[in-house]
């Protein structure tokens, strides 16, 4: 086997070799000169990626950016714990695993009112617009929901929550650094990402934006020591984290945001979203069938798509994976109940066009070897007549 792995599945994602080795560098005080520059550098570039995912250049957002030590799950508990008490009523938007875990992540500091569908399925925005009263607090909803390949109308729910002047807190881990995010026009107060993902990081630290209303509302001594918003956001103020920082991987985040600087934000999503086109064009033409049902404002993903596995795949999906390990990449199948019905392939960080297409090859080829009869050329040709309708923007 000569080829480099490839990792194609939705976090972590490929590092670049300048990120890695951001890493190695000799280790700082996180209490330093040194490190508060590499926060700075960070929180800048993170602010550029919160407040201007746009596709025109526009800025929309004003608040602050922060660097958590840990992943995106934190970040979604200390959203929900800053700004809820027992008393509060949370509005919990399900339609995947991640969805399912913000409600239960509410259910532990607020009362939950969940607005539930099938996983994969769309939301019915009457039954959204229903749930969300003025007695509701605050509403969580995933915007790229990643167990299942759906991107999530995050702007009409954004729009429901105002008119009823709650707090919207979004989920934004596999969306914020691969598409349009716009944390003003869509009413978001608190934005959630996580470095592993579209930000092209190590997992292991994540990241808020905190609008100047969310600040208004934060109840710092209500939620967990570790958690309290209100002190991160003090510390946050002289590039500072309240406890002992991730040296390395604050480096390694600085790195990977000054990358998506440099390509800019416009063309980041232009390139996610064409190449996500690609995979699914691949796909089409292999026989396959989409797995989300997507209706309404609901769009699919631009950076993952998850496909329900043929009939002869899914009597032994697990043969399935393990022929597509043996070519050296890695995808990955549903999750919970979802497991053995779907697989899921990532585009999200920094693939090059090449790997793309490998990744089509791979897919393609293990299919056959399974027993389901597909064209990899034909699967190919409909990726690259795709990645070529617009000139390439990353190598």
């Amino acid at each position: 086997m000569t080829d480099e792995f490839l990792l194609l599945n939705p976090g972590p994602v490929p590092l670049s070799e300048p990120v890695r080795t951001a890493m190695d560098a000799p280790m700082v005080s996180h209490r330093s000169a040194e490190f508060e520059e590499t926060y700075a550098r960070a929180q800048n570039g993170l602010e550029t990626v919160f407040t201007q995912s746009t596709l025109d250049g526009s800025a929309s957002g004003s608040g602050t950016p922060l660097i958590l030590n840990g992943t995106a799950t934190m970040g979604m508990e200390m959203a929900v714990a800053n700004l809820t008490d027992e008393t509060s009523e949370v509005v919990a938007l399900v339609n995947g695993k991640f969805g399912r875990r913000f409600k239960r992540i509410a259910g532990r500091h607020a009362s939950v009112t969940p607005v539930e569908v099938e996983w994969g399925d769309s939301f019915d925005m009457a039954a959204v617009s229903e749930a969300i009263t003025d007695e509701t607090d605050l509403v969580t909803m995933v915007h790229n929901e990643t167990s299942t390949g759906l991107l999530n109308p995050v702007a009409e729910v954004g729009e429901i929550a105002a008119e009823h002047d709650a707090l919207f807190v979004v989920d934004g881990v596999t969306s914020i650094g691969g598409d349009v995010f716009k944390i003003d026009a869509w009413n978001v107060d608190v934005a959630i990402t996580d470095a592993q993902k579209a930000l092209g990081a190590p997992p292991g630290v994540s990241a808020l934006f905190v609008t100047e209303r969310a600040v208004g509302a934060i109840d710092g001594d209500s939620a967990p020591f570790y958690q309290d918003l209100d002190w991160h956001l003090r510390k946050a103020s002289d590039n500072q984290t309240p406890f002992t920082s991730a040296v390395p991987l604050f480096r390694a985040l600085a790195v990977a945001l000054s990358e998506i600087a440099d390509e800019g934000m416009e063309t980041r999503i232009r390139r996610h979203r064409r190449q996500s086109r690609a995979f699914r064009a691949a796909f089409d033409a292999f026989g396959l069938e989409s797995f989300p049902n997507v209706q309404g404002p609901t769009e699919l993903s631009n950076t993952l798509t998850a496909i329900s596995l043929p009939g002869p795949i899914a009597e032994d999906p697990d043969a399935f994976f393990d022929a597509i390990a043996d070519r050296n990449v890695s995808i990955s199948g549903g999750q919970a109940h979802l497991g053995g019905d779907i697989f899921r392939v990532s585009n999200m960080g920094k693939l090059a066009d090449e790997q793309i297409q490998r990744g089509v090859r791979a897919i393609g080829e293990a299919l056959n070897e399974c027993g389901f009869d597909c064209s990899v050329e034909q699967g190919l040709s409909a990726a690259t007549e795709t990645l070529e309708s617009e000139p390439a923007t990353t190598a």
